[in-house]
């Protein structure tokens, strides 16, 4: 475009266009056969000048002139409804091409009459009466041809060697024209006409028309005709913004923005600050002149002037009513601040800051509405959005910027109102609402913080003072804060889990994981969204945060509500000083531990942090009072005239019909069981906040707070028992520890200490023990060389407490634990004299016993009784090797002391503490509690692998009538856990056992097992099916009886030579869990019985399993079984 062309290649071009022009010129009498000879011509005259503009050659005057002739010539020759609508579209094509080029230097009549055309097509008023209808598409490609006259140019774009001030004079040209007396009525009949195509469902005319109607306004529309379309046009703007002329939900993105480009301009030139001081209908005040002047203005508006028709003059009584018109219709376009392109919102927000630059004085009602717009998009999630929005804020409230007083102004008004309307909207469930207040207060809170911290020039010290104010002694906090509790009502989230603590269970098994455990989320009642609650909570972190240490006052208040009180409120309470905490603090407790950066904190935080941790831990050594509903500061609200009840009712209240004028009093509510649960969990997260504010110097509360987070994950609550595990985690990263075992390890002294005077008379928490056992559990290995305090400990409350059934299971529990954890990490020890005995009995060959009969008879040998005289005792040779050993065997001596061959090894710490533990707990045998019984049991069943038979057989044969007396026992579970005993005995310490197995332990088993026989029959867990052996499931107690019988008799016959008689009577006891309708478990314990019997004696085992399976007949067929079908499992130990 900017080549110059030369003569060879205008006459090149001339050729080419004159080839189409002339037979088009022709064919300019359009009839129904020559149409389809035109429509060719035109397509190929488009692109030729497509082809010549891409080349850039640039098309001179005449060549324009001559190119536009035969597109007249049809024009003109034509009536407008003759030409098709196909013809028409092709002429506009061309003619936008041509007019891109024409537009600087084509006659003013010329743009004229295209402007005219193209109007009278866009809005069908071809001609005189009502003209043709033309598809969307011819009117489109007319909208295009007026786009193409009408659009701004760039400097750039001028055609060269032309003057430098011809896109000023050009577009002063045309705007002079457009504004003309004459012209005015077109501009007015084209502009309506593409507001009605602007609602088109098609969409590229709806663009174009838009896009139109932009310019029109704002570059070739007077100031003083604008005003006669600002109705219209903000009416028909909103509602395409809307949407409101179709059903499809939100409006495409770019057509928001497009609406809102095109309602910007019609409202700052009719309602601007600019124009409207200029004319006197307002006035400004900037310096004491302005006062005066403002104070000499007449109280009655002047006379209008006279203008000519089509203009509407400015007065004050039309600026107060165009005002209030435009504020509703600013009100209706609210929804767009939710529409989910990014488009849309940052046109809003560029619309926005315009009407606040541009009319701070005219429209002041709808000043907080705009504002409370960039508020919310300034929090948005789309960073294109919320960072437009923060640059037009900052831009309004910029010291060179006129509107900043007046929108500080608003700013402090909008914080007010919505602080006052926060509670009345969580009342009336209205989350949307919610969720728009909070996120406006964040938004002023970050815009405030933000101006502090950085280097901007915005000074917003006046709103980071007043919400230093609000939350301050001085703020009203006793009344404010009072009206925000009441409608915070929180609830643990409706959760199934099974009995025990969660939080236990993860902590077992995840002990080394450095995973970090996010806190549980409470529910509010009020509120169902999760995105309102989060925008509550960093509403509350975002004053925190802006007020910084003048916000400690405000936390010290909440807390003193939560901590001395006992009613919802209290719940609330905690919940609202946790967030402040905070937001002061500049973390979040959703963010974890490893997150939070070691920056400096000021003392006065520090200190404060540190009081709140000692003083929220004294809330577990306290009685819980939950019943109680005093809340003596809580009274004093319902004095207050200046606030009012808020109330939010369902369906209808009924008419008493009665002579009684009082209302009948309202009972205070019951506090529900959920709340003293959620006091402690939000008092955990206030304890996790002040360790992540005092971080290493968290170590001197640390005595105080290692109670109450390992007595919550011990709760049988999941909620607080998850709050208690996140607490932990939470603490040891702060704390910069590993993991939670290593904080726990490092501080072993204090925990134990805590547990401990918990455990006195003067201070009894049946709970310490649950504590005592998951700090053994969590520290794991580590623990053994610290675990003789805690046996001391529980054996010494076991003495003191051995009457209290709950303290003394849980005291064993602990036992138990520190037994599991040496069991881990101590190898079993070797047991001597284990090896097969029955093996060794076992006759190879009889060979020695015939040559015995042989020779039984013969007499002995004679010795020979004569005396030889001295003669050598050894072989010749070897005295002088054998005296070198012995003088070396001499001098070791005096070197080395001699060790017995009989002398035990020195025992292992873990030893030692497990034969204490064994020695003193063998007296709770005889508890009268059935648990305990059991628990002990199951204790010196897991001490019998960990300790050598030394240390353990004495004890055992102390214990060994108890032991057996627990065979007898009435609980079937304490029978159970005896037989476990005895199966661990015989396995580990089988030559200790001995006969005491088939002499006291094998009869009390026969009677054990023809009780359970004769009992399955009214159990309702017991197989159903003909000659079914025991219970479906593996979990019941007389399951785990039977399989620790059967091993107990598998390891007995293994070790212990077995009678004739109680062999048989074993192979005869236990052939029904051979049936195939027998547990697995129980089938497999039973043919490792049975094939270790086969080894002893093989004939006995063959004889009775046959007899059983029907297979032999005569004396042994009284063993036959009809109800057992137990051929499967006798191939399977017969062929071993």
């Amino acid at each position: 475009m900017n080549t110059i062309p030369n003569d060879s290649l205008s006459q090149k071009w001339f050729s080419k266009f004159k080839s189409i022009c002339v037979p088009l010129l022709e064919k300019s009498q359009l009839s129904a056969g020559i149409v389809a000879t035109v429509l060719p011509l035109l397509s190929s005259l488009e692109s030729t000048l497509i082809d010549a503009g891409e080349t850039g050659f640039t098309l001179s005057q005449s060549l324009v002139s001559y190119i536009f002739f035969p597109l007249s010539t049809i024009l003109r020759r034509n009536e407008s409804s003759a030409i098709p609508d196909q013809v028409l579209e092709k002429i506009f094509g061309v003619l936008a091409i041509l007019c891109e080029t024409w537009w600087w230097t084509c006659d003013i009549q010329i743009w004229d009459q295209i402007f005219k055309l193209c109007s009278s097509i866009v809005g069908g008023v071809e001609g005189k009466g009502k003209g043709k209808v033309r598809d969307d598409e011819t009117k489109e490609a007319a909208a295009r041809c007026l786009w193409a006259i009408l659009r701004q140019r760039r400097v750039e774009e001028a055609p060269q060697d032309s003057p430098g001030g011809l896109l000023c004079g050009r577009v002063s040209q045309l705007r002079a024209h457009s504004q003309s007396q004459q012209f005015i009525p077109v501009l007015g009949q084209t502009i309506n006409t593409l507001l009605l195509t602007a609602n088109s469902p098609h969409l590229p005319l709806q663009r174009i028309s838009l896009k139109i109607l932009r310019t029109l306004i704002s570059v070739y529309a007077s100031e003083q005709f604008v005003p006669s379309i600002l109705p219209g046009v903000v009416s028909s703007m909103t509602r395409i913004a809307l949407g409101m002329s179709s059903k499809k939900g939100w409006v495409n993105g770019d057509i928001v923005a497009l609406s809102l480009e095109t309602l910007e301009p019609v409202i700052v030139k009719s309602l601007g600050d600019d124009v409207c001081i200029r004319e006197g209908v307002v006035r400004s005040v900037v310096d004491l002149e302005d006062f005066i002047n403002l104070a000499d203005a007449p109280a009655v508006d002047p006379k209008p002037p006279e203008l000519p028709p089509y203009l509407t003059p400015r007065t004050s009584s039309w600026l107060r009513a165009s005002a209030s018109q435009l504020h509703i219709a600013l009100n209706s376009l609210t929804f767009l601040v939710n529409h989910p392109t990014p488009l849309a919102l940052v046109a809003l927000s560029s619309f926005s800051r315009a009407i606040l630059a541009s009319t701070h004085l005219t429209l002041p009602q709808s000043r907080p509405l705009l504002l409370s717009w960039l508020l919310s998009l300034s929090s948005s999630s789309f960073p294109e959005v919320s960072q437009a929005a923060y640059h037009a804020l900052s831009e309004l409230l910029a010291t060179t910027s006129n509107a900043r007083l007046s929108l500080l102004q608003a700013l402090l008004e909008i914080s007010k109102e919505n602080l006052s309307s926060l509670p009345r909207s969580i009342v009336s469930q209205d989350d949307t609402k919610v969720e728009h207040i909070a996120g406006q207060i964040e938004a002023i809170c970050l815009l405030a913080a933000s101006s502090s911290m950085s280097s901007t020039t915005l000074g917003l010290t006046s709103i980071s003072l007043g919400i230093d104010t609000l939350l301050g002694p001085s703020g009203g906090i006793e009344k404010w804060g009072f009206t925000l509790l009441s409608v915070l009502e929180f609830t643990s989230p409706q959760v199934t889990v099974s009995q025990g603590s969660v939080a236990q269970l993860l902590l077992e098994d995840n002990a080394d994981n450095p995973d970090t455990v996010n806190f549980p989320e409470a529910m509010l009642k009020n509120v169902l969204a999760r995105s309102t609650r989060d925008a509550l909570a960093r509403m509350l972190r975002a004053l925190g945060r802006t007020s910084g240490e003048n916000c400690i006052y405000a936390v010290e208040w909440f807390v003193s509500i939560g901590r001395y009180s006992r009613t919802n409120n209290a719940v609330a309470a905690l919940w609202c000083a946790a967030r402040l905490l905070e937001g002061i603090s500049g973390f979040s407790l959703d963010e974890g531990g490893m997150a939070i950066s070691s920056g400096p904190r000021s003392r006065k935080l520090e200190r404060f942090a540190r009081g709140l941790a000692h003083d929220l831990a004294e809330i577990w050594d306290e009685e819980p009072n939950f019943n109680s509903q005093s809340d003596t500061p809580h009274t004093d609200r319902h004095t207050d005239d200046s606030l009012l009840n808020t109330k939010f009712t369902k369906g209808f209240k009924t008419i008493r019909a009665t002579l009684q004028v009082a209302e009948p009093r309202v009972t205070v509510p019951a506090l529900s069981d959920d709340q003293p649960i959620l006091h402690k969990i939000f008092c955990l997260q206030l304890l996790s906040i002040s360790a992540g504010i005092l971080q290493a110097r968290y170590a001197s509360v640390l005595i105080q707070v290692l109670y109450p987070v390992l007595h919550s994950i011990v709760s049988p609550t999941p909620h607080l028992s998850l709050t208690g595990l996140a607490a932990l985690h939470f603490i040891s990263a702060v704390m910069s520890y590993a993991s939670p075992a290593n904080l726990l390890l490092s501080n072993f002294d204090y925990a134990l200490d805590s547990v401990s005077r918990r455990l006195s008379r003067r201070w009894l928490d049946v709970d310490a023990t649950k504590v005592m056992a998951v700090l053994v559990r969590l520290v794991g290995a580590d623990v053994v060389q610290k675990a003789g305090d805690v046996v001391e400990e529980c054996f010494d409350r076991l003495d003191e407490y051995h009457g209290y059934e709950v303290i003394v299971q849980g005291l064993v529990g602990v036992l138990g634990e520190v037994i599991k954890v040496i069991e881990v990490e101590e190898p079993p020890t070797r047991k001597e004299g284990q090896d097969d005995m029955q093996s060794s009995m076992i006759t190879r060959s009889l060979e020695p016993l015939l040559d015995w009969l042989t020779h039984r008879n013969d007499l002995p040998p004679q010795e020979d009784t004569t005396d030889y005289g001295p003669a050598p005792r050894r072989a010749w040779g070897t005295a002088e090797a054998e005296e070198k050993f012995d003088k070396k065997q001499s001098d070791g001596s005096t070197s080395q002391p001699k060790v017995a061959e009989d002398a035990e090894p020195v025992p292992t710490p873990g030893q030692a503490l497990t034969k204490q533990m064994v020695s003193r707990s063998i007296y709770f045998l005889t508890h009268a509690s059935p648990v305990i019984r059991a628990r002990i049991l199951n204790l010196l069943s897991s001490a019998t692998p960990v300790l050598p038979e030394s240390a353990l057989l004495p004890s055992i044969h102390q214990a060994w009538p108890f032991i057996l007396n627990r065979l007898n026992d009435a609980e079937p579970f304490v029978v159970s856990a005896a037989a476990g005993l005895l199966e661990s005995l015989v396995t580990h310490v089988g030559s200790f056992m001995g006969r005491r197995v088939w002499d006291d332990v094998w009869p009390r088993f026969d009677i054990i097992l023809k009780k359970l026989d004769s009992s399955e029959h009214q159990n309702a867990l017991t197989r159903r099916g003909y000659g079914a052996v025991g219970t479906e499931s593996a979990y019941t107690h007389s399951h785990r009886l039977y399989r620790s019988i059967l091993r107990t008799m598998t390891a007995a016959a293994a070790g212990v030579h077995m009678q004739d008689t109680s062999g048989w009577q074993v192979i005869l006891a236990f052939r029904r869990f051979l049936h195939k309708q027998a547990h697995e478990e129980l089938q497999t314990c039973a043919r490792d019985l049975y094939a270790t019997l086969s080894k002893g004696n093989e004939d006995a085992v063959w004889l009775a399993l046959m007899a059983t399976c029907g297979r032999l007949t005569g004396e042994v067929a009284f063993l036959r079984e009809y109800k057992w079908d137990i051929q499967e499992n006798v191939s399977l130990i017969l062929n071993q």
